[in-house]
């Protein structure tokens, strides 16, 4: 278990193998449980990361310290040029010391790198911590439309072109 004490100097961001799954899965139940209700959406994804994310032409990253997954975030592929920014999740006991913030910043730079035009993302304006982080990274606030969550009541865009 990790000393919450100590810095994540040691945290790197790796890529999702299906050795991640489960950390994956827990990772995000363990905070949308914490402020939300687990909704079918989530349960898709989250149940079959590969299918639902990986397939299409998505990406997972997972935060890592030492042997134990710490954050993870993942790119879901909505159009030839789209991706929604997806499933970001700390731990608890690791927030509040950049880790959300390498796997966001992770997570645009390969989405670049996979030719993306813009950046979606969807979330709750409680999520203070949140909404900050996204702001400061470039995302705007945009129409919020329909969304596939009872719990989103913002969407926020990255163009990246």
């Amino acid at each position: 278990m990790l000393d919450p004490t100590m810095l994540m100097t040691d945290v790197h961001i790796v890529p999702y193998t299906p050795g991640y799954r489960t950390a994956f899965r827990d990772l995000n139940l363990e905070w949308i449980g914490t402020y939300f209700e687990v909704e079918p959406e989530d349960r898709k994804q989250l149940d079959d990361p590969e299918t639902h994310v990986l397939q299409p032409g998505g990406a997972i990253l997972m935060a890592v310290d030492g042997n134990e997954p710490v954050g993870t975030g993942a790119l879901i592929r909505t159009g030839p040029h789209e991706f929604e920014l997806a499933k970001m999740a700390v731990t608890p006991r690791a927030q509040g010391r950049g880790v959300g913030r390498r796997v966001c910043a992770a997570l645009i730079e390969l989405a670049r790198k996979k030719g993306a035009h813009r950046l979606e993302l969807l979330s709750h304006r409680s999520l203070a911590p949140a909404i900050s982080l996204y702001r400061s990274l470039g995302f705007q606030e945009i129409p919020l439309g329909d969304v596939p969550y009872r719990r989103a009541n913002i969407r926020m865009e990255l163009p990246l072109r």
